[in-house]
């Protein structure tokens, strides 16, 4: 589990805390919370008395990198940040794999989670240090501190000795950890998010008796919408408004409202949450516009809002969103300015543009898509959409989860929480900002290649993920995903139609979206020959041409859903003066019942006139054209197959030098001059990390001359390869010679490659040289990590050699990476043919190439300060006989 060093946490009463490293700067702050904590509270942390002031705080705020790590957590932001908590840990220095561990929470914040986030993070650090084991001093009476330890999800054993319980954490992370954490994440989510889903006191704050303005129309359509609930409009220049009595304030209301929906002029809406804050409200909608949208003025009163917010443990949705929307029966609710509050259903969606919200829910009302809930995050200032999929998860009125994306907050939580929920739940988004427009230059050939939108296609994939080029497709999608038993168990599909046009056009369509057409068997045939003309074609698409019947629709479905080589019935219908479209709908309803219920109907009928109410009242998906309908079942057919897959394990290696690789990338960072911190590796180093993983790479040395170029070649007993060091693609510049024998030719190479540089005016690259063993035999791969702006550290292999960027024939993956990852990493490639033996090469060494590719994942899962590594080529020699890395380039960067 990678781990971060700040971030915003939902506790377990639905607010959120900010959690960072402890600084030098923090003794003020330290000091404040100080005073603000019971002598005993301090008593219970100290075993005794204690007393913090100048003289001793710099103590717990300047600490030793190597044996000491503090967390805090925060309320307010800037000048009016406070701290609330504190964690920390203090390495043995003559036992490092193991720190002895405390906390102390403010007393009234005590009681809600801060406690747990803070030690668990301090337990994750120190694991990330190498520290296998935490223990605790904790007295007998603090209980909350040995409930603490309880809560955390790590393995532990407790010993008592007179009026203390001695507590040692195990801080290796366990799946019972990584489920103790998302159980507590989905209860905090649910808190929080019930007070904007399911509200039984609303305030409209800006609420006008003109129902064209905003406040006017989310008055009028919550009021509309038989909300069971109060609402209570806010307006302190109205005693009426829409004939509902009107309040001056927040603090005039009858109760404390349970959400605030706020549409006032944003000069205004900091001193509207500040007056939320005081009167107790815990959750604000803030529809207004004019924050971090419209540039740095805005931003600014934007913070000041999460400034509010964070003291008063209040949350917040939006600013500049168009409100939240529940279609429930039971907590059915329009606090939006969308008229449209579509019929009750089993889709939840959250939005990250406004207006595009509008066209949404009045895009599903004419599909007879029903909604659970609608949510528009706006700018996403706190809740994001990571709190909506955590909400989502166990929402027992949720069965399908759409999104509109236009940016990641988190994008590591993102892919956590996506890989889990998708087990159970499909989520289909619509990622916007597909072109590499302003996508960084390049350094390697693994960060030129990973930029590319085919990498964010993969990411979903992976987590299980539908991603759609657009709205459309989004919707086409979930059409299909919300109907009863319309997930293909298979790829075959049969196709049935009265034009042969739009059956060409299917089966092309169905081929491109990775499905099959395959051709129907000697039975099948001869069942549908019974009673097709004899001018029918029955080899698939069946094509029963335009005199067909409504009767002959429901009995070929009935024979091809029946068929054993067919896993989906594709139905298309055109409008004929021979069979009316309401007839041929009842008969598709009839023909379902009497198929195999594992076997989907998908009908195109293609007219003008609207979808048959029959298809839609019996919950078939039906389409106006056979492409989207295609393209829809492709995308569901390819989320069925990642459902019915193994979980897949991530492997964890007990060869692994981690601590001296830890080591060796602290020694490396030091000295680096750039302004980021980063620093790419000399080989020698480079080599040294890969080794400390058992990753292989050709034996090889550093030299400053072609007499030491001589004596390295002698040593490895074989032809080698001389290189340039520098951190540069090296056959650009005429910086390699290979299957060098004699000390003649490493003098004659040396001295061209350094003509080629003085050429080019690189001579400040020409001073030292790789010599390398020799390994051509085997395909060239390649095997990388880049960090990808939007999702993290990306492993990358494909095909490789100087082509590399050229063919473009790659496959990403997030980490941390199972051994299914690595399995469909390999099995997407094109050139995945090479790899089992192709026309009658050998097979490679598949197994070596996927066990490189989980050492890389677990190297960068442990060393975040890989910022980009380059193995080009890897030579995958036949198999059982390995694989090797030839050149190699890495980058590191703090991880900070």
């Amino acid at each position: 589990m990678t781990m971060e060093h700040e971030f915003e946490h939902v506790l377990k009463d639905g607010s959120t805390i900010h959690v960072r490293r402890i600084r030098p700067d923090d003794k003020a702050r330290l000091l404040g919370m100080w005073d603000r904590t019971s002598a005993e509270s301090r008593r219970l942390r100290f075993h005794g008395p204690f007393h913090m002031d100048e003289s001793n705080v710099h103590r717990f705020t300047d600490l030793d990198p190597e044996l000491q790590y503090a967390v805090v957590a925060t309320r307010g932001r800037g000048d009016r940040e406070r701290i609330v908590g504190v964690a920390r840990y203090e390495r043995d220095p003559d036992q490092l794999d193991h720190a002895e561990f405390a906390a102390l929470i403010q007393d009234d914040e005590q009681g809600r989670g801060i406690g747990t986030v803070l030690v668990r993070q301090v337990a994750l650090a120190s694991e990330a240090a190498g520290i296998r084991t935490l223990s605790g001093d904790i007295l007998s009476d603090n209980v909350r501190m040995l409930n603490l330890v309880r809560e955390l999800g790590l393995e532990y054993t407790s010993g008592h000795d007179g009026g203390v319980v001695r507590s040692d954490l195990e801080t290796q992370v366990t799946e019972r950890f990584l489920d103790t954490v998302a159980a507590q994440e989905r209860a905090a989510a649910r808190v929080a998010l019930s007070r904007f889903l399911r509200p039984e006191k609303v305030a409209v704050v800006g609420a006008s008796r003109d129902r064209t303005t905003i406040g006017g129309m989310i008055l009028d359509h919550l009021r509309q919408s038989d909300f069971s609930g109060v609402v209570y409009p806010v307006n302190p220049n109205a005693r009426y408004v829409q004939g509902t009595a009107a309040y001056p304030s927040l603090a005039d209301c009858p109760e404390v409202p349970d959400l605030a929906v706020v549409c006032v002029p944003a000069p205004l809406v900091v001193e509207v949450v500040e007056r939320a804050a005081e009167v107790g409200v815990r959750a604000v909608c803030i529809i207004s516009s004019g924050f971090a949208e419209i540039g740095p003025e805005g931003a600014a009163r934007q913070e000041e809002l999460l400034d509010v917010a964070s003291q008063a443990g209040m949350r917040i949705l939006g600013p500049n969103c168009m409100g939240v929307l529940n279609g429930n029966p039971d907590a059915r609710m329009n606090a939006t300015f969308s008229p449209v509050l579509p019929q009750p259903g089993r889709v939840s969606m959250s939005s990250q543009s406004g207006a595009l919200g509008l066209a949404v829910l009045d895009h599903v009302e004419s599909m007879g898509l029903g909604i659970s809930t609608f949510v528009s995050v706006g700018n996403k200032a706190d809740v994001s959409g990571n709190d909506l999929l955590l909400y989502w998860e166990e929402d027992p009125d949720t069965d399908v989860i759409l999104m509109y994306v236009e940016s990641f907050g988190n994008p590591r939580k993102f892919s956590r929480i996506a890989r889990r929920i998708s087990r159970s739940k499909p989520i289909v988004a619509v990622k916007s900002g597909r072109s590499t427009a302003g996508h960084r230059a390049a350094s390697s050939h693994t960060a030129a290649l990973a930029v590319t939108d085919d990498a964010v296609e993969a990411l979903f994939a992976q987590a299980g993920g539908i991603r759609t080029k657009t709205l459309e497709e989004m919707f086409d999608c979930a059409s299909l995903l919300s109907a009863p038993g319309t997930w293909p168990p298979g790829r075959n599909v049969a196709v049935v139609t009265n034009a042969g046009g739009p059956g060409i056009l299917a089966a092309d369509a169905l081929a491109a979206n990775n499905l099959e057409v395959p051709r129907l068997s000697d039975r099948t045939i001869a069942t549908l020959q019974e009673f097709l003309p004899a001018e029918a074609g029955v080899s698939n698409p069946v094509d029963m041409i335009a005199s067909a019947s409504p009767e002959s629709y429901g009995r070929a479905v009935r024979i091809l859903g029946n068929a054993d080589e067919i896993d989906v019935v594709f139905v298309i219908f055109i409008p004929t003066a021979r069979a009316d479209i309401d007839d041929v709908a009842r008969e598709l309803v009839a023909a379902r019942e009497d198929i195999r219920e594992d076997t989907p109907i998908v009908a195109v009928v293609m007219t003008s006139h609207g979808l048959p109410e029959p298809l839609r009242a019996a919950n078939i998906p039906t389409f106006n054209f056979p492409e989207g309908a295609a393209r829809a079942l492709g995308r569901v057919g390819s989320y069925a197959r990642w459902r019915r897959q193994p979980l897949g394990k991530v492997r964890v290696f007990d060869d692994i030098d981690k601590d001296g690789a830890r080591r060796l990338v602290r020694q490396q960072l030091a000295p680096s001059t750039f302004e980021d911190g980063s620093i790419w590796l000399q080989p020698d180093a480079a080599k040294q990390l890969l080794r400390s993983y058992g990753i292989p790479v050709a034996r090889s040395a550093i030299v400053e001359s072609a007499k030491e170029a001589a004596e390295v070649q002698q040593q490895i007993g074989g032809p080698v390869a001389v290189k340039l060091t520098a951190p540069i693609h090296k056959a650009d510049v005429g910086g390699v010679a290979l299957d060098l024998e004699t000390p003649e030719q490493i003098a004659e190479a040396i001295a061209n490659i350094r003509g080629q540089l003085a050429e080019r005016g690189l001579q400040q690259h020409g001073h030292r040289f790789l010599v390398q063993e020799m390994v051509s035999d085997g395909l060239e791969m390649v095997v990388g990590v880049t960090h990808d702006p939007s999702f993290g550290p990306l492993v990358l292999t494909g095909a490789g050699g100087t082509l590399v960027e050229l063919l473009g024939d790659v496959s990403l993956r997030i980490t941390p990476l199972t051994d299914v990852d690595v399995d469909n990493m390999l099995t997407q490639l094109k050139m995945a043919p090479l790899l089992t033996g192709y026309r009658g090469s050998p097979p490679a060494d598949v197994a070596a190439l996927k066990d490189m590719l989980r050492r890389v994942g677990a190297m960068v899962e442990d060393l975040p300060e890989v910022a980009e590594l380059d193995l080009n080529p890897v030579f995958v020699r036949a198999e059982g006989q390995g694989v090797n890395s030839v050149d190699v380039r890495c980058k590191l960067r703090p991880a900070d």
